[in-house]
């Protein structure tokens, strides 16, 4: 049997010792916390003591001014911004100005009008959960919602404005989004 080094087990477990973080406020440990919006940093002192703080903490930066740049609503220059839903292009006079520039401005397709209010334009939007769709612009007096890019064609089959465009175990195709009507054509 060979003899085991006591010198490895008698140190002071440097590798395996924790460090651990103090609370700034009333100098106790700090520790990861989970709750169900997800994991933060807590006082370990808690009730007595409420400090928390992000598990990860988020870049944010600095609003830029874009040079040569003018609002269409109010004439000041533009700005590259961080909000809570990420970066964005607003009006530097907020909050008198809420200009914000849409990421489908510059787009080439054509406006597509809304087949249920005829009033509308139909847009893309994404849900808080990622996915894509396509809203009247009238919303809330308009609720008219589809979920695949919308063609400016009026169903040969029942009359409705649009037809969507999907993707099909045989490839793309057009269809009626009217779910009485099962008008399909390959693309």
């Amino acid at each position: 049997m060979s003899k085991i080094d006591e010198q490895l087990f008698s140190a002071h477990e440097h590798a395996l010792e924790k460090e651990y973080e103090l609370c700034p406020e009333c100098g106790s440990e700090l520790s990861v916390k989970h709750s169900k919006h997800g994991g933060f940093i807590g006082c370990n002192n808690y009730p007595s003591c409420n400090y928390t703080r992000p598990l990860v903490q988020h870049e944010s930066i600095e609003t830029q001014v874009i040079e040569g740049s003018v609002c269409p609503e109010c004439g000041h220059e533009l700005a590259v911004k961080s909000g809570r839903f990420g970066i964005f292009i607003g009006c530097t006079q907020y909050p008198s100005c809420t200009h914000i520039e849409k990421q489908d401005q510059a787009s080439d397709k054509p406006d597509i009008p809304c087949p249920e209010c005829k009033t509308g334009k139909l847009e893309h939007r994404t849900s808080r959960f990622g996915k894509s769709f396509y809203a009247c612009s009238a919303y809330p007096k308009c609720k008219f919602i589809v979920n695949y890019p919308p063609v400016a064609e009026a169903c040969p089959s029942c009359g409705f404005g649009i037809l969507v465009e999907r993707k099909g175990a045989a490839g793309m195709r057009l269809e009626c989004p009217q779910k009485t009507c099962k008008y399909k054509r390959p693309l």
